[in-house]
C-alpha cells in the first residue's frame, strides 16, 4: 500500500483551497484533492471528458464534502498525473481500481460523470467488492445510441467555441435557451473560483486518446449488467447532446438496483452543474440510505 505524500491535516473547508497531493501507482504519481470528514467510505469521483480536477463544480464537491469524504484524482496521463492516458475505458477503469486502492481504501463509492461513468460501470462490474455504491450522471451502457458519436459532436462544438469566443462546453453540457444559457454561464464562472494551484490542461494526446476510448465504448456489444449488483443512481438531464437521454433511462432500467432520478427540465449533460443544489441532496440521501 503506498502512503500519500502530503499531511491529510488540516482539512481544507472548500474545493478551491483544497491542497493538490499526489500519490504513486505503480510508480506513476496520480494526483488528487480530498475534502470532507476523514471517516467514513470514501466518494470518489470519476470525471467527463477532457475533464482535470478544476473541472469539477465546486458546488457539487463543497455541497457533498460537507457530510461525506470526497476524493477527485486525474486518471493516468490527465492533467498532472503522470503515465500515458489509455485508449480504452477498461484499462481506465484498472487505473482509477489501482489508485483507490494505493491510497489504502478496501471499499468506495463512486459518482462518474459522462465517461466517468463509462469507467465506473467497469470497476463496478470488475471489482464489485471495491465498490458499495454508485451514481451515474450524463452517460449510458456500453453500445449506447449516439455515444459513438461523441467526437464529432465535440469537434463541432470546438468549432463554434473558438468562432464565437466561447467556452466549448456552454454548447456542450446546456441547452440552447435562455435558462441553459444561464446555467452554462454561472457554471463557466463557478469553475474560475480556484485561481491558486490550478491543474495542468489536458494534453492533446490524452484528449485524442480518451475520444478513442469513448468511440470504441460506444461501439461495442451491449454489455449484461446484471452482474452490477450494487445500488446505483441515475441521473441526467432531459435534453442531452452528448450521451442521449435515452441511455439514462435505459441504463436505470437494465442495472437490477438501478434508481432513476426524474430527468431534470431544460438541462442537457451537464444537468447536474446546472441543478447542483438538487443533486447534492439527491446523491447525499442515497448514499446516506
Amino acid at each position: 500500500m503506498s502512503t500519500p505524500r502530503s499531511s491529510p491535516t488540516p482539512a481544507p473547508t472548500s474545493y478551491k483551497s483544497a491542497p493538490t497531493r499526489s500519490v504513486s501507482v505503480r510508480g506513476v504519481d496520480f494526483v488528487y484533492r480530498q475534502l470532507g470528514p476523514q471517516d467514513g467510505v470514501p466518494l470518489i469521483l470519476l470525471h467527463h471528458l477532457a475533464a482535470v480536477l478544476d473541472n469539477w463544480d465546486p458546488r457539487i464537491i463543497d455541497g457533498l464534502a460537507a457530510r461525506r469524504r470526497v476524493i477527485t484524482f486525474d486518471n493516468r496521463g490527465v492533467g498532472a498525473s503522470g503515465g500515458s492516458t489509455p485508449d480504452t475505458i477498461e484499462a481506465m477503469a484498472h487505473d482509477a481500481a489501482l489508485f483507490i486502492r494505493a491510497l489504502g481504501f478496501d471499499q468506495v463509492d463512486l459518482l462518474g460523470l459522462s465517461m466517468g461513468g463509462f469507467i465506473a460501470q467497469v470497476v463496478a462490474a470488475e471489482e464489485p467488492h471495491l465498490v458499495r455504491k454508485i451514481i451515474l450522471a450524463g452517460t449510458g451502457p456500453a453500445g449506447g445510441p449516439g455515444i459513438d458519436r461523441v467526437t464529432s459532436l465535440t469537434i463541432r462544438a470546438t468549432l463554434k467555441g473558438a468562432l464565437t469566443r466561447k467556452d466549448p462546453k456552454q454548447f456542450l453540457f446546456f441547452t440552447d435557451t435562455k435558462g441553459g444559457r444561464r446555467a452554462g454561464r454561472a457554471f463557466l464562472d463557478r469553475l474560475k473560483e480556484r485561481t491558486d494551484n490550478r491543474d495542468t490542461a489536458i494534453s492533446l494526446s490524452s484528449f485524442r486518446a480518451q475520444l478513442k476510448a469513448i468511440r470504441r465504448w460506444g461501439l461495442q456489444a451491449p454489455e449484461d449488467l446484471s452482474r452490477i449488483q450494487h445500488r446505483a443512481l441515475v441521473v441526467n438531464g432531459e435534453s442531452d447532446r452528448m450521451v442521449p437521454s435515452e441511455n439514462t433511462r435505459d441504463l436505470a432500467a437494465r442495472l437490477p438496483q438501478g434508481e432513476l432520478v426524474p430527468l431534470y427540465p431544460d438541462a442537457g449533460h451537464g444537468g447536474i452543474f446546472q441543478y447542483h443544489d438538487e443533486f447534492v441532496s439527491q446523491a447525499l440521501e442515497f448514499l446516506e440510505a
